[in-house]
C-alpha cells in the first residue's frame, strides 16, 4: 500500500498561494480598487499623528530649501518650505497604495512607484492616481530648528 505524497511543485505552489493572497489583500486599499481616504471617513483637513514624534529635531530650517523639501525615512514624514519662512510636514507614504515617496522637486512630493505628485503648500493631490492628500504632521519650529510635534 503507497501513501498519497504531495509533489515538490504543488507544495511550492501551495506556500505561493498562501504567502500570495495575504500580500495581495494588503495591497487592495478597498473593493472597488481604489485608494481609501487615510484619515478615515472625516473629510476635514485636520493635522495628523505621528507615532514618532518624540520632540526631536529633524533638520534645521537653513537644511530645506525654499520651493522644496527633505524626505525623513525613518520618521516617514517629507518637511517643505512653500515660501520663504513657511514650513510643513506631511507624511511621506502615498496614499494611492503606500509607497514612500521618493523625492521633491518642481513644488511637489514625488511617489515613483506609480507618478502621483502632491503639493508641497498642503499635501494636496497633484497628479494621481492618487486621489487623496498626503495627512498633514504636527511640527514645531524654534528658532532653526524644526522638530515633530
Amino acid at each position: 500500500m503507497t501513501s498519497p505524497q504531495i509533489s515538490r511543485r504543488t507544495l511550492g505552489g501551495l506556500a505561493a498561494a498562501g504567502v500570495g493572497v495575504p500580500l495581495l489583500a494588503a495591497c487592495s486599499g478597498s473593493s472597488s480598487g481604489t485608494a481609501t481616504d487615510p484619515a478615515g471617513s472625516s473629510t476635514s483637513a485636520g493635522t495628523g499623528s505621528s507615532s514618532s514624534g518624540s520632540g526631536k529635531a529633524l533638520a534645521r530650517t537653513e537644511d530645506i530649501d525654499v520651493g522644496g523639501g527633505t524626505i525623513f525615512i525613518d520618521q516617514q514624514v517629507v518637511v517643505t518650505q512653500p515660501t520663504a519662512g513657511t514650513f510643513k510636514c506631511f507624511t511621506a507614504i502615498c496614499t494611492h497604495q503606500g509607497c514612500p515617496v521618493a523625492d521633491v522637486s518642481d513644488g511637489t512630493i514625488n511617489c515613483n512607484c506609480h507618478g502621483s505628485q502632491f503639493s508641497i503648500k498642503d499635501g494636496s493631490v497633484v497628479s494621481g492616481p492618487a486621489t487623496f492628500p498626503l495627512a498633514e504632521e504636527p511640527i514645531t519650529v524654534t528658532g532653526d530648528s524644526i522638530s515633530l510635534a
